[in-house]
């Protein structure tokens, strides 16, 4: 079937590489051409359209909303391709999955559980990121993201549900500063939450003390420092050692953590594998 208005096919890849790094170079380094070969491929693009797709300066190149659009399209179609063609070729994906997690969460809880993951799935390597925020799956190469949902996750997003965010202060056994109450600068509304969600009054405090990160509040209330707001998942552990206790239980706090793909998890046995050890391994209080 003969298409007039369609561009010229071999211009796409070099196109939407370019968007995506802003950088002809970077675009060139990727496809392993020269960046000649790059810019003509785009200047025929834009000659085929009529339009310039971006925006030249002595430093810069800029992607215009006209760009964005045509590169999202692209995108979406070489992903289209390149499912299309494994399943026929029958050739199973390979190699590491790069796991992007929020890094307290990647810290106290996923770290700690890597050795049953390698039992349950012997033949899939993940390589941990540390991060937080929008995932960026292409520019930043993530297979697969954990985050909790209290932003918004790109409408091209796949998303599983993994496991509900509960709260409550948590603090050591015995420790005599527990009335020192820790506060988090990355979550400074954690104690005014909590209040809101049980109409408890924070402990009686002597004192308080921020830190900037949870982490970091969470390991002052393991040391004795104070009392902290501790997310179950990420004090799940201690409780079990016992080196942190938590005097009034746990309340959802309306968020939850959720697996992140660009692709369909189902589409690649990988991300299948590690998706379905993952709602295995959910979190959550005994009083949920």
């Amino acid at each position: 079937m003969r298409r007039p208005d369609l561009p010229p096919l071999g211009t796409l890849q070099p196109f939407e590489a370019t968007v995506r790094h802003t950088s002809m170079t970077a675009a060139a380094r990727e496809l392993h051409v020269t960046h000649g070969a790059v810019s003509r491929q785009i200047r025929s693009l834009e000659r085929a359209l009529g339009v310039e797709l971006f925006v030249r300066g002595p430093r810069t190149l800029t992607p215009t909303p006209a760009a964005h659009r045509l590169a999202a399209v692209v995108r979406d179609a070489l992903d289209r391709i390149d499912t299309a063609a494994r399943e026929i070729a029958r050739r199973p994906p390979a190699g590491p999955l790069t796991l992007s997690c929020e890094p307290t969460l990647l810290m106290r809880w996923l770290i700690p559980r890597l050795p049953d993951l390698a039992r349950h799935a012997p033949d899939v390597t993940v390589h941990l990121s540390a991060a937080g925020g929008p995932v960026h799956f292409e520019r930043d190469g993530i297979d697969l993201a954990i985050r909790r949902d209290d932003f918004p996750f790109a409408p091209d997003t796949h998303s599983v549900p993994l496991f509900a965010e509960y709260i409550g202060p948590v603090h050591r056994p015995g420790a005599p500063h527990a009335d020192v109450l820790l506060h988090t600068a990355t979550r400074p509304g954690a104690w005014a939450d909590w209040h809101e969600r049980t109409g408890r009054a924070a402990p009686p405090a002597a004192s308080e003390q921020t830190l900037e990160h949870f982490s970091l509040t969470l390991q002052a209330a393991v040391a004795g420092v104070g009392t902290a707001i501790g997310p179950y998942a990420l004090v799940h552990d201690d409780l079990e050692r016992g080196t942190l206790t938590a005097p009034y239980g746990f309340v959802a706090d309306g968020t939850a953590y959720h697996l992140l793909g660009r692709r369909p998890l189902d589409d690649d046995p990988r991300t299948a594998a590690v998706a379905d050890w993952l709602r295995t391994r959910a979190t959550e209080p005994a009083n949920a």
